[in-house]
Parts: structure tokens; sequence; C-alpha cells
């Protein structure tokens, strides 16, 4: 089955459209006692007709494409979507627009291209035929390149064929085709007039359409007998173009047309090719003499070719005679309605409808309303329904005898001057061999009952009612489906609505009823009720309307399914109870772990003095998180006179990060005061860390000895960042001896490096929440610090703050923590 992919909206609201009678925007009525003003209602009918055109034009354009898809699949039984791939690659590969090579299939309907051998160009006037030129292996689609209509590739000649191309649409009749051909081949070919003849089966010509000729001598040549020296015939016979370019010895051939024949000094007669034959031939007349240029061949060649489809399509029209009687009873029918008749592919499937009636109010995607769509194919005129639900119900119908329905759809008209939107839904019934497709107008009722049956299911609702008089009760269906009620067991009386809630809302919702029928006041009462599925919340709201005496007769109401919203509000608020409970929790953890870590790291307030050195430390905890960090660091000094330094990092946070960061410190210290090496303490505090209680922690740090009366420092380090040294406004970072971090091997190796400490020296050791972002690697971070110890460089005690407001971000991710340690440059 043939299957165009075309938009729904194509064939539903265009159906019932009116092109004359449709407005794009409402008309305002004129004031009371004014007169109209005529240039804005000039302006608006100008838009209007500007918008109409516009319209057909892609609708016409829509119908072109589809037909010679449907070309295609007739001929090669290829799918939809092949036949319009197979378009494209044929109007990329003939440097065509898609509109041109629509009509070049419709009037030549070659095999496709990828069945087309290549095979060398033809001569300019190769009399065999109409050769169809495949561009060759490698040979780029240029506009250069001599494609099946002959042409060059000129730029103007190229612009002349898309211009023509979409002017085909809105062609109608041969005369309309005529007239189109002089207005777009004047600028190009000097064309002054256009003659279109037609080759009878007698094997003379009738002339079927004429532009730029007097009607007269048009009469005069409307029938040519199949005489000798008519260059038209000739060229049919021939199937190839005949150049009349010189007046002189053309007349001495040929019997020229014209009165005097020395008013077109030059003529070109092409056939129009169709397949292997030509039944039509195009006349291009001009004023002036002498030879047709070669990119004017080329060019008149080309659009004999792209006519051949517009042709091609009248003549189908022509040959079919439409049902008089059948006409005349649809002519008397009120609405819109068409009579088809299928056309079946040699498959046997339905391919397209022909119309073989039609009532005035029935109108296409162009306009042409009754008798003028008679003889035109159903797809040619509503292209938009290939494929959608209405073919396939059409199929259904012609094969079950099944009437079928479509759904409804809402269409604005303007009806006595004022916008009206209406809704009309597509009806299909057999008649005999055929369908008949009427276009149903709903009325008010219909429209009203399809509103509130929308309006119950968007708002998961229903209507109910209650006569208290007759006790009659009527319940919409999506009553039944919320309550999830059998409708076999009918409606429940409103005194015994509260029976079907649960236990806990029936005295709530029974009050609400009580009070409802005895003083008719109304009601807004939530409620559950128990099913298969689960519990259901409900809301039931009633209002009674009220007798003369004022007393309570019958009540209207709904109920709706809240089950959904219910469920939603409850997950949000138990989620953000958890969330609280969370955030406390966290709070008061984050606060104990500040006050332990206080307590086992004190900070001093100045700088202090080590071994003849001065220190400053700074410690800021994280601002993005609650969690408190690792970091901790040592300045002290040892027994024998050397200072300690050391700067530390446990990986994570909180509780369990601060207990092992207490570990470690003191644990390095003591071993350190005790005689341990750098490197010793660094391996022992590694085996604590493997058999802690949580074994796969892990922690960085830095040890540095210094002795005063060498000025040497020793140090060593488990996977942290080298300390910065900075001399003589030089900076530089001290090589890494061998390391890797605490509690990632049971055999680490651990290596220290020296160097000596000159006076007026500072060496920095930090974590790397001083160095380390997110979204960069650590590498810029250690340039930015060396880069702000230059430039924030002073020996004034305090200078260590404005060097970490330059390098810290406005919210710190990780905890920081540094040791800056001068040298003086004298002793004291």
């Amino acid at each position: 089955m043939r299957a165009i992919s075309v938009h729904k909206a194509a064939i539903e609201a265009p159906l019932m459209c009116d092109a004359q009678r449709v407005t794009s925007e409402p008309a305002s009525p004129a004031e009371s006692g004014a007169a109209p003003d005529m240039a804005a209602l000039a302006k608006v009918v100008a838009r209007q007709r500007a918008e109409m055109d516009r319209l057909r034009d892609q609708a016409a354009t829509s119908a072109v494409l589809e037909r010679a898809k449907g070309a295609l699949m007739a001929l090669t039984g290829c799918t939809p979507d092949a036949a319009g791939e197979e378009l494209r690659q044929r109007a990329k590969a003939g440097n065509r627009t898609l509109l041109e090579e629509c009509w070049i299939t419709l009037g030549g309907l070659v095999p496709p291209l990828r069945q087309s051998p290549p095979r060398p160009e033809p001569p300019l006037d190769e009399p065999a035929g109409f050769p169809v030129v495949v561009p060759r292996p490698g040979m780029p689609a240029t506009r250069d390149t001599l494609d099946a209509d002959g042409t060059d590739g000129t730029d103007d000649a190229f612009a002349a064929l898309g211009r023509l191309g979409e002017a085909l649409v809105r062609v109608g009749t041969p005369q309309d085709l005529a007239r189109c051909l002089l207005d777009h081949l004047a600028p190009e070919a000097g064309a002054e007039a256009v003659m279109i003849f037609r080759r009878l089966p007698t094997g003379g010509l009738e002339l079927v359409g004429h532009a730029g000729i007097e009607d007269t001598l048009a009469a005069q040549w409307r029938q040519v007998p199949p005489l000798t020296g008519i260059a038209a015939l000739e060229a049919l016979v021939a199937r190839e173009p005949r150049w009349l370019e010189d007046i002189d010895s053309d007349r001495e051939r040929y019997l020229l047309i014209g009165d005097p024949p020395e008013r077109w000094r030059s003529r070109a007669w092409l056939p129009v090719p169709a397949g292997d034959t030509a039944e039509a031939c195009i006349g291009v007349l001009r004023g002036r003499g002498g030879p047709f240029t070669p990119p004017v061949r080329q060019l008149l060649r080309a659009v004999a070719r792209l006519c051949a489809g517009r042709l091609r399509a009248f003549g189908a029209r022509q040959e079919y005679a439409a049902d008089g009687a059948a006409q005349a009873v649809f002519d008397a029918l009120p609405g819109a309605a068409m009579l088809l008749s299928p056309l079946t592919a040699p498959s046997g499937e339905v391919e397209d409808y022909r119309i073989d009636a039609a009532t005035a109010d029935a109108v296409d995607i162009v306009g042409r309303t009754g008798r003028e769509l008679v003889g035109h194919r159903i797809l040619e005129c509503f292209p938009g329904m290939a494929g959608e639900e209405l073919w396939h119900g059409c199929l259904r119908t012609l094969r079950t005898g099944e009437p079928f329905e479509g759904p409804p759809f809402a269409h604005q008209e303007v009806v006595a001057g004022s916008a009206e939107l209406s809704t009309y839904s597509v009806r299909v019934a057999r008649l005999g061999g055929g369908l008949v497709l009427a276009w149903v107008r709903q009325d008010s009722s219909d429209r009203q009952e399809q509103r509130l049956a929308d309006v119950q299911r968007l708002g998961n609702l229903g209507w109910a009612t209650w006569n208290l008089v007759t006790h009659e009760v009527n319940w919409s269906s999506q009553v039944f489906d919320i309550l999830d009620r059998d409708p076999a067991h009918g409606p429940v009386q409103l005194a015994d609505l509260p029976g079907l809630a649960l236990s806990e809302d029936v005295p709530a919702l029974a009050r609400a009823v009580r009070e409802l029928a005895r003083d008719g006041r109304p009601f807004d009462v939530p409620f559950r009720i128990r099913t298969a599925d689960g519990v259901r919340h409900l809301r039931a709201v009633a209002e009674a309307v009220p007798a003369a005496d004022g007393t309570p007769v019958e009540v209207h109401g709904f109920v709706q399914d809240l089950t959904a919203q219910r469920s939603a509000e409850l997950a949000l608020v138990k989620s953000e109870q958890e969330i609280l409970t969370q955030h406390v929790v966290l709070r008061a953890e984050r606060t104990l772990v500040a006050r332990l870590q206080h307590a086992l790291l004190p900070l001093p307030t100045r700088p202090v003095r080590l071994a003849g050195l001065r220190v400053e430390v700074a410690y800021l905890p994280a601002q993005s998180g609650i969690h408190v960090g690792g970091d901790w660091f040592s300045a002290i000094e040892l027994p024998d006179g050397d200072a300690l330094f050391v700067v530390g990092d446990v990986a994570g946070h909180g509780i369990d990060a601060v207990a092992t960061m207490a570990q470690l410190r003191f644990t390095a210290k003591g071993m350190v005061i005790t005689g341990s090496s750098l490197t010793g303490a660094l391996a022992r505090l590694n085996a604590l860390l493997l058999h802690s209680r949580d074994s796969h922690g892990t922690a960085t740090m830095v040890l540095a000895r210094y002795t005063p009366a060498e000025r040497r420092l020793v140090w060593a380090q488990a996977g942290h960042p080298p300390p910065l040294l900075l001399r003589d406004g030089e900076v530089r970072y001290l090589g890494r001896p061998g390391g890797m971090l605490l509690g990632a091997s049971s055999s680490p190796v651990y290596q220290e490096a020296e160097c000596r400490l000159e006076p007026g020296d500072r060496l920095m050791l930090y974590t790397d929440g001083l160095v380390e972002r997110p979204t960069e690697g650590i590498d810029l971070g250690l340039e930015r610090l060396a880069e702000a110890a230059v430039a924030h460089h002073t020996d004034e005690p305090g200078s260590l703050n404005p060097l970490l407001a330059a390098l810290l971000e406005s919210e710190r991710r990780d905890d920081v923590c540094v040791v800056d340690v001068r040298v003086p440059t004298e002793p004291e």
C-alpha cells in the first residue's frame, strides 16, 4: 500500500476550508455611524489573498511531490521513503531542484537512477530520442555538466528553471502553461510568443495552449492536418528539436505561422518527451532573427522536459469522463461529500482513489470545489491523507463494508462575517465498489458532550446527580472508575455514599451528607476508599438544588481522584522530614568534631620562636559542606634544640578523620622525640594506619627537622606536595624524595632529602587544599602559589593572611593548613 507521510494537519482542517471564506484574522465591525476604512479593509484583503496564494502554492507543491513519489512507487515497487530518496538523488545528480525533478519524473517516468548504467553524453542535436545522461563515476555533479535536460549549467539558466518549476504548481490548464512559459522565457530566451500543440490520433496537431498571439491567429491554427512542411509535426515525428533561425530559407521549407510570417524571425519547436515517444510540442517564437545560442538551446530543451509532467497530468484528467448521473445527485446533497473509486496497482493493492462526484461544499487544499474536483485523484487533492488513520479507515471500509468515523477535529470558519469554531468528523461508507467520504459537522450538544468527557478525563473526576424526591441516581462512567465500582451494580444513593469510605473517614462524610440533604449546606470532603490496587484518596464536592420552599430536591456534585497528588504530597513531607533530621544530625556532628579538633589542635594566636626560627601557622576549615577535615600541623622544639615541623592530611571528613589525625599527629611527635629517624617514623606510621580500625584509610605527610647550628633542614614525605622555598626574591619547590602516601602499601620505601637554609629564607609547608581546585590540575595550583609568594613577600609578622586571601576562592571546598617558617636575617 502506498503510505506517504505528510502531517495530518494538511488533511483535517483544510478539508472543509472554503478558500474564499477563510480569513487569517477576525474582522472588526466598523463603529456605529462611521464609514468603513476602505484602505484598511483593502490591506486586510490583500494580506488574506497573499496568504491564501502561499497556502495554495505550498499544497500544490506537496501534491506534485506526492504524485511523483507515487509514480516511482508504481514503476519500481519501492517504498514511499525510497521513492522520496530516489527523487532527491536524481535532483542532486542532475543539479536540479526537487520540484524540477518531480515534474521531469511525471513527464518521463525514467527508470531509477541506480538502475541506469553510465554512458557518454550525446551530441547536442542527437536525433535518437530523449537520452537521460547519468554522471559518470568520479565526475563531479556541477552545473557546468550537461544533464538530462541538456542544460549547460549557467547560473541564470538554472535559476530560470527553478523559478519555472515553482510556477508550474499553479498551472491548471495548457493555456495557463503557455502563459507561464512566456513569462519565464521572455527574459531568458527572448521569447515573444509560445504555442503548445498536442498530436491527435489521426496524426495531425491540436493547439491546446498559446500566449503572445491573437485569438484570431490561434483559431486559424487550432487544428493542423498531418501535412508536410509543419515544423512542429516534424519535430514530434523525429523526436528532436527544430531550430528555425533564417526566415528566408525557413519559408521555403516550412509553412510558417504568422501574418505576416516575418513577425517572428526565429522559432524553436521542441518535442516534449513522454518515455520513448513525444505527444506534445512547445513552440518558442522570437521577433529577432539569428541562431539560438547554445545556452538558450540547452535551456529550452530543459524547459520542454520540465513541462512533460505537467502536460501528462492534463492528459490524464481529460481522458476521464465523469458520471453525470452521480454528479447530479451530489449536486443536490447538503454538506461536504465525495464519491470515490479505488485505483489499484498491478499487485491488486489500492494505491489511490479517483473522485467521481463531489458536492458543492467539498473543497480541497488548493481551493477547488464541487465539480472542479471530479476526475482528480484523492492524493492529489489531499496529500496528507496518505498513510494516516483516514487512509487505513477507507481501506477497512472498502474491505469489510463497516463504516468508519475518524476522531473529531476543530476547524475555524467565517460565517456571516464572524469567526466560528466548529467541530467536524470524517465518515466513510461503502457504496457499491466505491466509497462515500463525508465531513459531518457536529451540533452543539455533541460538542458539549465531548467537552464534558474531555474535562472528566483530564481532571480525573466524574459527575453525579441524586434526585432526593424520585431517588433517581445518575453517574458518569468516570465515577464508576474512580470508585472502583462495577457499572453492572449501578450507582449508590447519596445516603449510602459514606459506606464506600474507610471506617476512619465515614463520620465526616456522613455528617456532610446529612447536612446537605437536610439544610442544603454544600460540602467539599476528602475521604479514602480501598480498592484492589490499594487505598485511593478521593474528594467529594456537592451542592443542593432547592425547591420553592428551600427544601433540597436534587444534589449535583462530582468525585475526584486525588491519589497521585496526595501520594506526591506525602512523599514530599516525608522527604522534608528526613532532610531536616539529617541536617540536625550533621550539624551536631560538625559541632562535635570542630570542638574535638580545636582541643586536639590548638592554634597559636601569634608567631612562635623555635630553634632561632620565626614560625606562623594558619588553619582554615572548609566552607562548603558540613564536615570537618583531617588536616593538621605540628611545630615543636625537640629536647636537643632542633625544631620539628609536621604537616599532614587524612583522607575523608568527620569524626573518623579527626580521630585518625590525632593518632598520627601525637604518634609522629612521640617517635621523633624518642629518637626515630624521619623515614623510620613514616614507616611505623604506615604500619599503624594499616592496622587501625579503618584499614582502608590513607594520609599524606611531610616531616622536617631543622638543626640550627648547621642551618640544615632534613625532610621526608609520604605522598605530600613539596615545601616551597623563597630566597632572594626567587622561588622554587624542594625536590621530593621518594615516598608514597600512608596506608597504601605494606612495604613502602621512604627517603630523606636535605637543604641548607640561609638568612632571609622563607619555607612554607602546606596541605593540598591550598593549591588544588576541582576543575584544574595541581600544577596550576603550585604555579599560582609560587607567584603569590613572590608578590606578597614581606618580613613583617602577619604576612601570611594577605597571601592566603589572594590564593583562596570565596568558597573553600577543603581544609587548608599552612606552616610558614622564616630564617631571620640576623641572629635573635
